[in-house]
C-alpha cells in the first residue's frame, strides 16, 4: 500500500493535470494534513517537491497554490514547446534503453484503451506519461525539467482534445494514437529524422485543436490559449 505522503503527492499531481484543481487555486495545508493523516511537516515537504517540479507555487506568507496559467506563460509555452519536444525526441533515439521502450509501449496500450473507451481523464494521464517516458529516454538533465514543466500546461490546456465533440475531433484523436505508434516504431528503428518529423506533426495536431476552441465554463485554460495565440499572430 502507498504511504500517505506518496498518496498526497500522486493525488495532487493527478488533480493538477486533470484540472480537478484549477490553475491558481489555493492549497489548504491544514485540510490536506487532516485528509491524509499527516502532520504539517510532510505536507510542506510534498509542497516543496511539487514546487520544484513545476506543479505548484509557494508564496512567502501566502501559502501554496496550483501553478497559474496566464497570458505570459501560455505565450512562452507556444513559442518553446515544439523546440523542446524535437530535442527530446532526437536524444530519445540516441539514448533510450530497452526497458524504457517497453514502458513506452505499455503506456501506449493504456492510452489506446482510454481513447477507445472515451475516458478523457485517463487519456490526459497516459498521454502525459507517454511523453514523460520520452523525456526519460533522452537522459538529458537540462531538458527533462523543461519538458516536465511544458507537459503540465500541455495537459491542462489540451483537455478539449480528449473530449471530442464531432467527427473531425475524433479523427484528430485517432491520428494522435497513430502518432504515438509512429514514435515507438521510429525510436526502435533509431530513426532520428522520423521522430523529429513526427514531433512537429504531433505538435501541429494538438496546437490546432487547442486554438480551435473557446473553452466552456470550467476549462479556463483554453480561453487563455486563444488570447496567447492572438497575441502571437499580431507579432508575426
Amino acid at each position: 500500500m502507498k504511504s500517505s505522503k506518496s498518496s498526497l503527492y500522486d493525488d495532487l499531481k493527478r488533480q493538477i493535470l486533470t484540472m480537478e484543481l484549477d490553475p491558481d487555486e489555493d492549497l489548504d495545508e491544514a485540510t490536506l494534513s487532516e485528509r491524509y493523516g499527516l502532520s504539517r511537516t510532510p505536507v510542506r515537504e510534498i509542497f516543496r517537491r511539487l514546487a520544484g517540479e513545476g506543479y505548484i507555487d509557494i508564496r512567502e506568507n501566502r501559502g501554496a497554490r496550483v501553478i497559474p496559467m496566464n497570458h505570459s506563460t501560455l505565450r512562452n509555452f507556444f513559442l518553446v514547446a515544439p523546440m523542446i519536444y524535437a530535442a527530446i525526441g532526437r536524444l530519445a533515439v540516441q539514448n533510450f534503453k530497452p526497458k524504457q521502450l517497453a514502458d513506452l509501449k505499455e503506456t501506449q496500450e493504456r492510452f489506446r484503451a482510454a481513447s477507445q473507451s472515451t475516458d478523457p481523464l485517463a487519456m490526459v494521464l497516459e498521454n502525459n506519461r507517454f511523453h514523460e517516458i520520452m523525456g526519460e529516454m533522452s537522459g538529458n538533465v537540462y531538458l527533462q525539467p523543461s519538458l516536465g514543466r511544458l507537459l503540465i500546461d500541455h495537459a491542462r490546456i489540451g483537455h478539449t482534445f480528449f473530449r471530442p465533440r464531432n467527427e473531425n475531433m475524433n479523427t484528430r484523436l485517432r491520428l494522435s494514437v497513430e502518432h504515438h505508434d509512429g514514435f515507438i516504431a521510429a525510436i526502435a528503428a533509431h530513426d532520428e529524422d522520423a521522430v523529429v518529423d513526427l514531433v512537429f506533426e504531433h505538435w501541429e495536431l494538438s496546437r490546432e485543436n487547442m486554438e480551435m476552441f473557446i473553452a466552456p465554463e470550467g476549462l479556463k485554460a483554453d480561453a487563455l490559449v486563444g488570447a496567447a495565440s492572438a497575441s502571437l499572430e499580431k507579432q508575426s
